[in-house]
């Protein structure tokens, strides 16, 4: 069975753990809305990649809260 033989001391872990960080997102403006998006990645927002369409959004709709 594994044992340790010398304690490690929090420094240390700490220390090894230094480049466990994340990383902030760097986003990108949409070349057609303008929005930010995740790069290489669809807009959310309007559907386009690489200045084509790919997924039609749906547009917000009001519906009567009486008539559901």
């Amino acid at each position: 069975m594994a044992v340790p033989q010398n304690r490690v001391t929090r420094s240390r872990r700490n220390m090894r753990r230094a480049h466990d960080a994340l990383s902030a997102a760097n986003p990108n403006e949409c070349n057609n809305c303008g929005e930010l998006k995740r790069p290489h990645h669809v807009c959310p927002s309007c559907g386009h990649y690489d200045s084509k369409e790919i997924v039609a959004v749906a547009r917000e709709v009001d519906i009567d809260e009486d008539a559901a």
